[in-house]
């Protein structure tokens, strides 16, 4: 197995304690993805994302879509079919599935759509206003600000 050493990252960084817990489940699950059912990944603007997963012979009700602390999860669990059938070849996987992404942070599940087998999920980026870049005007200190009302209270 693939060791990382994060270390010369945490000297530097602070707050980034998540990410190597993130990189080792990565590549701990990578072994043990059988890759069904395959998906796509893709940047459909500046801040919009979707995945798009092929879950041919999955009806809505079959399907389930959890955001749950950063973690997004689908599973696909086919209703029991109760008709006895005799195959003389089975290549469609009709088995239960459950797929995990990570999410960054203020990645936000915008809908959701089945159509022709592929599910879509769609995903956007929204970052708070308190966490959007701001200018700052030079010489516009608190302390000038409340000096300022002061004087024109008493005029």
């Amino acid at each position: 197995m693939t060791t990382i050493d994060l270390s010369p990252l945490y000297r530097s960084s602070i707050g980034f304690d998540r990410m190597g817990s993130l990189l080792d489940n990565a590549l701990r699950s990578q072994k043990a993805t059988v890759g069904f059912p395959p998906y796509d990944i893709e940047a459909t603007g500046d801040d919009r994302y979707a995945i798009t997963l092929a879950v041919a012979g999955f009806e809505e009700s079959e399907l389930e879509i959890q955001v749950e602390k950063g973690e997004l999860r689908v599973r696909g669990k086919k209703a029991d079919d109760s008709e006895e059938r005799s195959y003389l070849y089975r290549g469609i996987a009709n088995r239960s599935f459950e797929r995990k992404f990570n999410l960054a942070d203020h990645i936000e599940v915008n809908g959701a759509d089945l159509k022709n087998g592929l599910l879509t999920i769609s995903l956007v980026k929204e970052i708070p206003e308190a966490m959007k870049p701001k200018s700052i005007a030079i010489g516009s200190a608190g302390a000038t600000l409340e000096h300022k009302d002061k004087a024109e209270k008493a005029a």
